[in-house]
């Protein structure tokens, strides 16, 4: 499969793999690669742009991460029917093309979620105690659902962060949202059950209803712990880790 891809100037001061996951981000979005289809091999994406197949892998690695991609062991790796509204907010964040990036928004939105939880133990009030008690109920009553349950756990940030009466902080967190279940759903995959995330919830919601502060940032700062090692896990662990398919032979 020809593609309409630019060969990358090598000498860029920009980190390479940045540069190629935007490149390869534009030509995916361009129409030419349709949600659904095939993407090339490695071999013939690399040869296009003029640079290493590692460049390659890791690049793709940053948009399999973002959700775009999925990779079918011993078939290939095709572009997701991605959810409408992640796309939009992928190509107007260019910033987290690349690995590290994108780990450093993991970082920075563990640390965000924190402050968010132990304003809401101080503002929070009784339609908010409802509304986080009912998302609690949902998550523990889905546990043979991970769609639902991930609906539910992302429903219980946001509506922490609502909580919490700030509204740059609430529009910071909601500005993630789709790559919120994204993640959401990889850190339950990576657990294979879904229980360990609802225990980490619920001592985030009881500290919360009694109005303590340090309990709520410890219980939070516990959770976004767990979770992400179990997303970091998931990354170093990927195809590309140990590639097989296409992505060894493509």
């Amino acid at each position: 499969m020809a593609t309409g891809l630019p060969r990358i100037d090598l000498s860029s001061r920009e980190t390479l793999t940045m540069e190629v996951a935007r490149r390869l981000l534009d030509y995916f979005l361009s129409g030419e690669v349709e949600p659904g289809m095939r993407i090339p091999s490695e071999r013939r994406l690399a040869e296009s742009l003029g640079v290493g197949r590692s460049l390659v892998r890791e690049a793709l690695k940053s948009l399999h991460l973002l959700g775009l991609l999925e990779v079918r062991q011993g078939d290939g790796t095709y572009l997701k029917r991605t959810d409408s509204e992640l796309l939009p907010q992928v190509i107007e964040w260019g910033l987290l093309l690349g690995e590290r990036p994108a780990l450093d928004l993991v970082e920075a939105r563990a640390h965000l979620e924190v402050v968010v939880a132990g304003l809401a133990a101080e503002r929070r009030d009784a339609r908010a105690l409802d509304d986080l008690r009912e998302l609690l109920t949902e998550m523990r009553e889905s546990s043979d659902n991970p769609l639902r349950f991930v609906e539910a756990d992302i429903g219980f940030h946001l509506r922490v962060a609502e909580a919490a009466g700030n509204v740059i902080l609430n529009d910071m967190l909601n500005g993630v949202r789709a790559l919120l279940r994204v993640w959401i759903r990889r850190v339950v995959e990576a657990a294979g059950r879904t229980g360990p995330s609802y225990k980490d919830h619920v001592p985030i919601f009881e500290a919360i209803e009694r109005g303590d502060r340090a309990g709520a940032v410890a219980a939070m700062a516990a959770h976004m712990e767990s979770a992400s090692a179990r997303l970091k896990a998931t990354i170093e662990q990927s195809a590309w880790s140990k590639p097989t398919g296409e992505l060894a032979d493509g």
